[in-house]
């Protein structure tokens, strides 16, 4: 026999489902709430191409950081040889720069890229300093 689900079970479905029908386009004549929890999705036809470059920078940011704390750990370990720790430099260096290069072409920070998670916190970790 299947249990059936509580009133608060129930109500909490309720909650997330509201939550995510926040996420819904907006339409042209509503503002967009910039400081509310929930943020609408604006689908500009004018913005569309720089929040596209904006999310795919941020995915390349996020692999890029955790490529170099891998390579780190590596190099820590001693699993490496010379030439092949640098080469790894060299191409994690190549590889921040074109972020930098990329980011000012499209107008975006480093701070840009980084998403807020909400309760999570930020999706890329805050320079300390």
């Amino acid at each position: 026999m299947a249990d059936t689900p509580r009133g608060e079970d129930l109500q909490e479905v309720a909650r997330a489902a509201a939550r995510a029908f926040d996420l819904v386009p907006t339409g042209p004549d509503e503002p967009t709430p910039r400081d509310g929890i929930a943020q609408r999705l604006e689908t500009d036809p004018d913005t569309v191409e720089r929040d596209l470059i904006k999310l795919v920078l941020t995915i390349v940011e996020l692999l890029r950081q955790l490529m170099e704390r891998t390579a780190l750990h590596r190099v820590d370990q001693g699993d490496l040889r010379e030439d092949q720790e640098e080469r790894i430099g060299m191409t994690l260096m190549i590889l921040q720069d074109r972020m930098s290069e990329l980011c000012e072409r499209y107008d975006l920070t480093m701070e840009d890229l980084n998403l807020d998670l909400g309760p999570l916190g930020s999706l890329l970790p805050r320079d300390s300093g």
